[in-house]
């Protein structure tokens, strides 16, 4: 009897789309082993390896664009435009083609988060579609005006042929797609042993005195790593290849761990606003200090999100870059939601995910 296939194509922008995907991969491996998992996406591989502990096939595919950006809060809006209508003109093909793929190789189920041409494939192929997230692409280039306008109404009328969405928390109403069901928050569980990544990286400050810089796939320009400096009985810990040799920086480029592996040795992220980085810090009740980002949609929804439930600092770009420490300096803001809001969101999600479903599940920190 052939095993049951989910197939799973991911955006691609960044890295936090392919994160919360592969978390949720390896929830449904969890569940249910006999499930053969195909991921569609141009994400590194080594990336799903990190979240996804079983064997999977890895599809390098592209069905969107995303944003264009050289970093993080950077975006490239001719680029993207000229991305996208390269994507759409293409789209009849590119429908066939996968449709193709998925009836050759008897797909059970698509599931996507979140491209918008997954939809007509999946329909070509007559299989269900299912699709996650907390925004959808619309959203984000509608109000960029102009001929993001025509896009973004294409990329509608894609998510309306979608058979469910399951709307992940601090999102926006996403009223394109015709089901939705509210779910709780995804992300990694911490997989390495606080005490064996302490020794290993010489972690030797305070919690409340050591700080995780995470930007995501795409990084920032510029980090102000000199002004560490003013902390040296502090400790800061990146992900970035490209930062100096400091003597309170550790820098982190095993492809093996990631973030959340260190957020229980943190004190607080640093991070700019993107959903998988605030997921996993609100799993595990770790402060956010975050920047602001302008001309992106989703971003006020975020920081709205993080100051109703989650220790939090707002600060801008100016702020990080300019001002000697800032996050170090300020103290934190919660709101008295807190706790309460994100232990709902655990206790709807594991209600959903009981059986052998294959549904998203979201696992306690």
């Amino acid at each position: 009897m052939p095993r049951p296939t989910l197939y799973l194509a991911i955006t691609n922008h960044g890295f936090g789309h392919a994160v919360r995907a592969a978390s949720i991969a390896a929830q449904i491996q969890q569940l249910d082993p006999d499930i053969l998992l195909i991921l569609a996406t141009t994400a590194p591989r080594w990336l799903l390896e990190s979240y996804i502990p079983g064997d999977f096939i890895y599809r390098p595919r592209a069905f969107d664009i995303g944003v264009v950006q050289p970093d993080s809060l950077t975006m490239d809006y001719d680029a993207t435009l000229t991305n996208l209508r390269e994507i759409r003109d293409r789209a009849p093909q590119l429908i066939q083609s996968e449709a193709d793929f998925l009836r050759t190789n008897r797909v059970d189920l698509v599931f996507g988060d979140i491209p918008p041409l997954l939809a007509p494939i999946a329909k070509a192929a007559g299989i269900p579609c299912w699709m996650t997230s907390n925004f959808g692409w619309d959203f984000i280039y509608r109000p960029w005006g102009g001929e993001f306008i025509e896009e973004a109404d294409w990329i509608a009328a894609c998510f309306g042929q979608c058979d469910r969405l399951f709307r992940l928390p601090l999102h926006e109403n996403m009223s394109a797609f015709p089901a939705i069901e509210d779910v709780g928050l995804t992300g990694g569980v911490p997989k390495v042993d606080a005490d064996v990544l302490r020794d290993r990286f010489q972690l030797d400050a305070p919690r409340d005195k050591t700080i995780l810089l995470s930007f995501g796939g795409l990084g920032l320009a510029t980090i102000p790593y000199e002004n560490l400096a003013e902390f040296p009985d502090w400790q800061f810990i990146t992900f970035d290849r490209a930062a100096p040799t400091l003597p309170n920086l550790r820098r982190v480029v095993d492809h093996s761990l990631r973030p959340v592996d260190f957020m229980p040795l943190s004190g607080r992220v640093v991070s700019k606003p993107g959903y998988s980085t605030f997921a996993e810090a609100l799993r595990l009740d770790l402060p956010i200090v975050t920047l602001t980002r302008e001309g992106f949609a989703e971003s006020p929804i975020l920081l709205e999100g993080l100051r109703a439930y989650g220790w939090h600092q707002v600060i801008s770009p100016d702020e990080f870059s300019g001002d000697r420490g800032t996050f170090c300096r300020r103290n934190r803001s919660r709101h008295v939601a807190g706790r309460a809001w994100i232990n709902g969101a655990v206790k709807r999600s594991r209600r959903r995910s009981s059986g052998r479903s294959g549904r998203m599940d979201r696992r306690s920190p």
